[in-house]
């Protein structure tokens, strides 16, 4: 009995907490920013300004950037601090903010006005041991316990908050056959947005030449003369050239009256949808209020049809509710009207847009942003034997345009030599003379881009068209001792899988005589000052360079094989790993000093 009353006595204060809480009223811990009111449920903004100003900064900068890295970046590049608190009685100490910080506001429901229970669950499971354990989930949104927007002043409004979460949603890296993903650098301005027109598969970019000319590829690839070619394979100068001539053109007065009257058009037809809604919401009720005078008319002691009777009032009640939770949804995304200010001004952009555009001032990521305003996906179809792309622009609110771009008339593809057969002659060319390498070539089973089996003349000419230099013999050995990757790991104090990684990934020059033989690696005196037991001065961790350059981890790593980036290894030590000197090799053109 005393077991009994605990579980009582239990359950009733959880309820009085649950039942506290649907009315907005238990106090919990409240984020940084906000503090509890007299009120019963009263939440106000935290009495420092300071701490104010530097949430609001979050929420207006992430409307600038859109990105919660970006914003994060913006912090550390004003060295700015944010507020840090450990719990609700402890001081609020100023530190630089976090990654984890930016996000947690920005996805943080209560700065938005909301007032949350439940986000978790406790559960119970048994491991592989057959032992019982406990963990915590964190639940969706729609199974949280309680959620009341607008229950306070917030930072920002509901409508805002779910828009910053679907924008955060499409900045993670998309799914196969999808579109979105975070504005990154390079030049090609589709990135994220181009799709093939022949598989539906999202296009990467690409990068070739000293000048970094954009391109697109597909993922997918077919089987062509025994090889997998990519499916579509275009450069991106004249592709990027249509549509931003497009955009501008849909952007001119002319165009942006037809936009705003697609703007009116998807409103009315929004809330025609709406009123529909609000019927079905209307019926589902009657059913349900008819469901439970049908139950309370039965009499009690017929407890079979009042079961049934209970169960299919239940049922109605169901309904009505997903009833509410749709025309609720279908409401907030209602498109909202435009001001007569906001006709014109959207009226004078397409006539101004087109110098801004070619700005010296407006960068590839501003481009981006504004063809992201307009376009929802860019199809590509390429048909290489005409010389032609066909490009589908998918605007927002459905539109489509179909363009047709003419390709330079560049040699096919099947003509050129293959990729893999140019990198082994690179590496040839540096240890044998043309006929060693005809006979190496051969050996393997590869032929010339005609098909043809290679001699020592068909070697110098593709050598000396993708300007190859020729084998000169060395009267002396090179420096250095070749070793295997086992007794260079060794002699570097290595792992020997770390060593084949470096080499992998190209910081570390390696050797063979073939594909497919074991990597050497000639140890010489520059390559043992790469490999220290601590890091010189200057030379930092890759967290710290890609916040001193303000670049991504892998725009780091390019430069390092590039050599525009001195970076050493640390061998011993609890941190190990790589140490880059962050400083830029290259002066910003723009800022010369005259």
């Amino acid at each position: 009995m005393s077991e009994a009353e605990l579980h009582i006595l239990r359950a009733r204060l959880d309820g009085g907490i649950r039942n506290k809480a649907a009315r907005g009223e238990l106090r919990r811990g409240l984020p940084i920013g906000f503090v509890w009111g007299d009120e019963d449920g009263e939440v106000r903004f935290h009495p420092h300004a300071a701490v104010v100003a530097a949430i609001r900064s979050v929420f207006e900068r992430f409307a600038e950037l859109g990105s919660a890295r970006r914003v994060w970046l913006w912090f550390h590049a004003e060295g700015l601090n944010f507020p840090l608190r450990l719990n609700q009685t402890d001081e609020i100490r100023w530190t630089p903010p976090t990654y984890t910080a930016i996000h947690h506001i920005l996805t943080n429901p209560v700065y938005a006005g909301a007032y949350c229970y439940g986000k978790t669950r406790r559960e119970r499971y048994v491991d592989a041991q057959g032992q019982i354990r406990q963990r915590i989930r964190h639940l969706p949104q729609a199974e949280w316990a309680v959620l009341i927007p607008d229950h306070h002043e917030g930072f920002i409004d509901w409508a805002t908050y779910a828009a910053n979460q679907t924008r955060l949603d499409r900045n993670t890296r998309p799914q196969p056959h999808q579109v979105g993903g975070a504005l990154r650098e390079g030049a090609a301005l589709l990135q994220s947005l181009a799709t093939c027109g022949h598989c539906g598969r999202r296009l990467r970019t690409h990068y070739r030449g000293r000048t970094s000319i954009p391109g697109y590829h597909c993922a997918g690839k077919d089987i062509v003369g025994g090889r997998g070619v990519y499916c579509l394979n275009v450069g991106g100068l004249q592709i990027d050239e249509a549509v931003t001539q497009a955009f501008l053109q849909a952007l001119e007065p002319a165009g942006m009256q037809a936009a705003l009257l697609a703007a009116q058009q998807l409103e009315a037809d929004h809330d025609t949808a709406l009123t529909q809604w609000r019927l079905a919401v209307e019926r589902a009720r009657y059913e349900a209020d008819k469901a439970e005078r049908r139950y309370r008319a039965v009499e009690p002691e017929n407890r079979l049809v009042a079961r049934g009777l209970e169960t299919e009032w239940e049922q109605r009640l169901r309904a009505l509710d997903e009833a509410q939770v749709e025309l609720t949804r279908r409401q907030q995304q209602r498109p909202v009207a435009l001001t007569s200010s906001e006709r014109n001004a959207l009226l004078a952009l397409g006539r101004d847009l087109k110098p801004v555009w070619f700005a010296p001032t407006t960068t590839r990521r501003d481009q981006k942003e504004l063809l992201r305003a307009l376009l929802e996906e860019v199809i590509i179809a390429v048909f290489r034997n005409e010389y032609r792309a066909h490009l589908t622009l998918r605007w927002r609110g459905g539109r489509l345009t179909e363009l047709e771009v003419s390709l330079p008339r560049s040699r096919p593809a099947t003509v050129r030599t293959d990729e893999d057969t140019l990198v082994l002659l690179r590496r040839l060319a540096v240890h044998y003379p043309d006929d060693v390498i005809a006979g190496i070539l051969n050996r393997q089973g590869r032929t010339t881009a005609r098909g043809l089996r290679f001699t020592a003349n068909l070697v110098g000419n593709t050598r000396r068209h993708w300007h190859i230099p020729r084998f000169e013999p060395q009267p002396e050995g090179p420096e250095g001792e070749l070793l295997s990757i086992q007794q260079a790991a060794n002699a570097l104090n290595l792992a020997p899988s770390t060593l084949h990684r470096w080499v992998n990934e190209g910081f570390v020059a390696g050797e063979q005589v073939t594909p497919g033989a074991p990597w050497q690696i000639r140890l010489t005196d520059d390559l043992r000052r790469q490999f220290v037991e601590e890091a010189p001065e200057g030379y930092v961790v890759m967290q710290e360079a890609t916040q001193s350059l303000g670049v991504s981890r892998q725009t780091v790593l390019q430069r390092v094989k590039r050599g525009e980036l001195d970076a050493v290894h640390v061998c011993c030590g609890r941190r190990k790993g790589l140490r880059i000197k962050a400083v830029d090799n290259h002066p910003d053109l723009f800022n010369l000093s005259s």
